[in-house]
Order: structure tokens, then C-alpha cells, then sequence
């Protein structure tokens, strides 16, 4: 079929999680056939031919860990893209609703509904985070929510699909209208309208709100990701819906992970200080180049990418444009290509969001997804992780 996507035998290995000759051992044995393109002497595979062998072995594949495997169908990273149920994240950002993403990853059905919270809820979950001290980050507010809103939800330990989705769009609003308002307040906006005047005093305005919702989107879930492996092991004990996310929030709150935003909107702060260059030697001096590269994309980041062709757009100023230019264009010299986490960094400088937002949205973009594991792990068998330890300690004493 002319267009039909075609891999290397690399890539169908590294989909497969097979070494490569067994791809060939696959091919001799008539499992999976190869595409002879003219012109080149290398072996092609269709697509389609290697999902539905994917399929049929990751299914029946027996568990050789101590523990059984988490598998998902909500989310694949492979092909250098991310795939929301076989959706392309990178293609749905511009143009469709967080709300309408959510849905899509929790149901596998695309319908936009507009996310509310109760009143009550809310009002004791702004006056609950009202309580930490001043020097709090607006991140520390969100577990305080989320435990106020279980503690409101007398449906939590309910477990089944349909009530656990239902709460979701509440718990979603929860953490975003119980935050301080530091911008003016939308009359009727979506939930990416909602967190903007939640993180900048910057008026909202039409393409700033169609990035952020393009980032909410983009960070929705990551495949198996550390705090997406907290969440689903919490969901294994049966931990309701909101224990489960506040696992989550503990894991995502690394700086190798969701806090990671911090330091990337620090080493843009120093490029416009001091210039790219300068910026990017004393950052590899003291460690790494944050923002920059990630293990799943060896050939880039897509949403990165997407994220970043949105933010560039936007009415920015002169020097900020100019920062952004130089370090895509001076880490690219070293192969570095920019991640999400440059994206969100480079929106929250174009919008006037201080270092903290880009924690605050990755938590509530990932929020959506953890809901989807949960869902996915209610239905596996209950406790079913059980690492063995690998003892390094002394002996135990005789007698």
C-alpha cells in the first residue's frame, strides 16, 4: 500500500523488546514478513504487521520478574512519537481540549464536557491550603487539595470505572479553582483558561491559552513514567482514586522528574543574563544541560517540538525570542534537541508565569492520566507488586 509506514529491524526490536536476530528467526519462521524497497539493500517491516505481532507476544509473553508487569493500553512511546490510545499527542495539542484528551484517555471516548467542582469542596480546599506558611510553592498547595477533596468525597472508596471517572473531572477543577487567583478570573473558561489566571497576571489571550491547553495535553501521561508507577502500585493496596494521585504527586515532586521545571526556567533566566553560550558552559560545568534531550527520543522530543512551535508564535519579546533561538540552536550544535520541559519553561517566561508554574501544570496535565492507570490497575489482581529486595545487609546474628 503506497504510504504505508515501514521500520528497520531496529525498530521493530526495540518494539518488540526482542534482540534483533530474532526478528530474522520471527521472518524465517513466517510470523512476520519483510518489504524489499528498491533501491535499498536493508530489510523494511510494515507497521501494521509488527502491532499485531506486538500484540499477540506481549499477551502471551510470561512474566520473568519478581514481580508481575504493569501493562497499559492507554498510552505507546514508540516510533519517536507518543500515542494517546493510538492518537498522536503531538497532532491532538492545537486543536483539541484538555477536557476532550482527559476523556479520551479514561473512557477511549472523545467528548467534550465542561470540568466543574463542587462548591463546598472547593471552598475547603482554598481555605485548607491557605494555612502553609508564606514560603510555600504554589505545588505544595496541590496535595493539601487533593486531600481535602477525598476527604469531601464520600464515594471514594468506590472503585469501580464508572464512579472513578465521574470524580475525575471534579478533582481535576478542584486543583485548579482552589489555587490563589492571581490573575483576573475568567468568566466561563475552560480548565486551561482557569489555571492561566491561576499562574500569570498576565490578561489571558487567545494563542497564550492555546498553549497552555496544548501543554496540559502534552503531559497527560508518559507511558510508564516514575510517579505513574507510584500511582499504579498505590492502586494495586486498592488506595482510592485521590491517595493514588497523591502518591503521584510525591513521586513527580523530584527534581528529576515534575520539579524538573524549576531549573530549566532558571537556565533560560541565566541565557537572558548572561547569553546562551555562557549559560550552556556554566550549566555543563555544574551538571547538566536541563531541558534538553530525553532517553525515549533519541531523535527529539515531538512534544517538545509541538509545544514549541506554539510558544515561539505567541507576541514575546525581542530578547526572550532571541535567548530561546540561541540555546535551541547553540545546544543543537552539542545534538541536543529541546524537551517539554524547555517548552514549558519558554511558555512561562513568554506569559509572565513565575518558576513554579511549570510543576504546577505538569502535575494537573498528569493528574489525567494517573486516573486512566488507576482505572487500568483496579482491574488487575489486588497487591499483585512484590519486588524481591536483593539483601545487602550483614548476616543475620547466630543463635
Amino acid at each position: 500500500m503506497p504510504g504505508e509506514p515501514l521500520l528497520t529491524t531496529a525498530e521493530v526490536a526495540h518494539r518488540l523488546r526482542i534482540k534483533p536476530e530474532t526478528v530474522y528467526a520471527y521472518v524465517s519462521r513466517g510470523l512476520l514478513d519483510r518489504v524489499k524497497v528498491p533501491g535499498e539493500r536493508v530489510s523494511r517491516f510494515r507497521l501494521a504487521d509488527v502491532e499485531r505481532l506486538a500484540a499477540r507476544t506481549q499477551a502471551t509473553r510470561p512474566e520473568r520478574d519478581a514481580a508481575p508487569a504493569m501493562r497499559t493500553a492507554t498510552t505507546l512511546i514508540a516510533y519517536g512519537r507518543l500515542h494517546y490510545r493510538g492518537l498522536d499527542a503531538a497532532a491532538l495539542a492545537p486543536v483539541t481540549a484538555f477536557e476532550e484528551v482527559a476523556q479520551w484517555l479514561w473512557t477511549g471516548e472523545r467528548r467534550h464536557a465542561a470540568f466543574t467542582a463542587s462548591p463546598e469542596t472547593l471552598e475547603r480546599a482554598r481555605r485548607a491550603s491557605e494555612h502553609l506558611p508564606a514560603q510555600a510553592r504554589v505545588f505544595d498547595r496541590l496535595p493539601v487539595i487533593v486531600a481535602v477533596a477525598a476527604a469531601m468525597d464520600p464515594l471514594r472508596f468506590d472503585l469501580a470505572p464508572a464512579t472513578v471517572t465521574a470524580l475525575a473531572p471534579g478533582l481535576l477543577s478542584t486543583m485548579v479553582d482552589a489555587l490563589p487567583q492571581v490573575g483576573e478570573a475568567p468568566p466561563d473558561g475552560g480548565l486551561a483558561t482557569r489555571l492561566w489566571s491561576r499562574l500569570t497576571g498576565t490578561p489571558a489571550y487567545p494563542d497564550g491559552v492555546r498553549a497552555l491547553n496544548a501543554a496540559l495535553v502534552l503531559l497527560a501521561d508518559h507511558d510508564l513514567a516514575a510517579s505513574t508507577i507510584a500511582v499504579r502500585v498505590a492502586a494495586s493496596t486498592r488506595a482510592h482514586p485521590y491517595a493514588a494521585v497523591l502518591a503521584g504527586l510525591g513521586a513527580l515532586d523530584g527534581p528529576m522528574h515534575g520539579a524538573i521545571g524549576a531549573s530549566v526556567h532558571r537556565f533560560i533566566e541565566a541565557a537572558l543574563r548572561d547569553g546562551a553560550p555562557a549559560a550552556i558552559a556554566e550549566w555543563l560545568r555544574t551538571g547538566g544541560l536541563p531541558g534538553f534531550g530525553h532517553p525515549r527520543y533519541p531523535d527529539g522530543d515531538p512534544r517538545g517540538a509541538a509545544l514549541l512551535d506554539l510558544v515561539t508564535a505567541l507576541p514575546i519579546e525581542g530578547a526572550l525570542r532571541r535567548t530561546v533561538d540561541d540555546l535551541v540552536a547553540t545546544a543543537a550544535r552539542r545534538g541536543a534537541r529541546p524537551n517539554v520541559d524547555f517548552a514549558l519553561a519558554a511558555l512561562a517566561h513568554a506569559t509572565g508565569m513565575g518558576p513554579g508554574a511549570a510543576e504546577v501544570i505538569f502535575a494537573v496535565a498528569r493528574t489525567a492520566g494517573w486516573i486512566a492507570h488507576v482505572v487500568e490497575e483496579y482491574a488487575q489482581p489486588s497487591n499483585r507488586f512484590r519486588w524481591s529486595s536483593g539483601y545487602t545487609g550483614p548476616p543475620p546474628a547466630a543463635g
